[in-house]
């Protein structure tokens, strides 16, 4: 078998392995370019014709380029969401920004860079750069991203979500308040790791606030790194009187990180209610 089919075959056993065998859909492998950069992405789709209603998810920061978490892999976390939302009738898009998972080829890995940042000029200076990636590079590849979803025949581009984890839940918020199209924004641990060390992040993200006008959906675990950036976000867009609706479950696990990363292992949890969320504001 060529290389790419052996990772798809490693997919469908590590979505097997977490209880979706009964409804696995395998993923298309598709190509998304970013500039001068040719990403990789996992494309999920309802059985059926179309035009569907669609999400692009932006991951979080990966611990190493193919480790994303401390128990998957970011494959195996992309296999996790995509059936089910493709399960729910949602085109499903989980491309892999550069650096990253099947995009390790394609730009230099944040993490790498983030080291070499503090190795250099200290924790601030580290801090800072994460600020810029989200804002430059990084959001480059997500829109990218949103811009390869609405060339799809089998997706409806009026009805398009947007969704992320953690540092990819800040590119999210800032594609909601930039892309007229997008019809909803989902996130799960959005700053949960950064927002107490960076006043610029902070800033930015309740300055976000005020310029999105879709239906926002804040998502955190109750022992995340943090529940204080979805109080904070959500009391701004209170504040401001934009529609939203914040979600703190109980904690998961026994450590932050299991709580940070609970989109993954407890499917179950969020299923109703973000799908509730987006049926209502993306679907119809």
């Amino acid at each position: 078998m060529r290389p790419m089919h052996l990772v798809l075959f490693a997919l469908l056993l590590s979505g097997a392995a977490f209880g979706q065998s009964s409804q696995l859909t395998t993923p298309e492998v598709v190509k998304i370019p970013s500039g001068t950069l040719h990403l990789t992405g996992l494309l999920w789709k309802p059985a059926g014709p179309g035009p569907f209603p669609a999400v692009l998810f932006n991951h979080g920061r990966s611990d190493t380029p193919q480790q994303h978490t401390r128990t998957l892999t970011i494959t195996a976390a992309a296999q996790i969401l995509g059936p089910v939302f493709a399960n729910h009738g949602y085109v499903f898009l989980y491309p892999f920004r550069r650096g990253e998972g099947l995009s390790a080829d394609q730009g230099s890995f944040i993490g790498d860079l983030r080291r070499r940042e503090e190795i250099a000029k200290g924790e601030e200076a580290r801090d800072h750069l994460n600020f810029v990636l989200m804002t430059t590079d990084h959001l480059d590849d997500g829109t990218a991203g949103l811009s390869f979803l609405k060339t799809l025949t089998q997706v409806d581009t009026h009805r398009i979500a947007v969704a992320g984890h953690s540092f990819g839940g800040g590119i999210t918020l800032l594609e909601a308040a930039h892309d007229p199209t997008v019809r909803a924004a989902v996130t799960f641990g959005a700053g949960a790791g950064s927002w107490t060390r960076s006043e610029e992040l902070r800033a930015l993200m309740l300055a976000t606030m005020h310029e999105i006008s879709v239906p926002v959906l804040l998502i955190h675990a109750a022992n995340d790194y943090s529940v204080a950036p979805g109080q904070a976000m959500a009391g701004e867009l209170a504040r401001v009187s934009k529609p939203h609706l914040l979600k703190i479950y109980p904690a998961v696990g026994e450590t932050a990180s299991d709580g940070h990363n609970f989109l993954y292992t407890n499917v179950g949890l969020w299923e109703s209610d973000v799908f509730r969320f987006l049926d209502e504001h993306a679907k119809r």
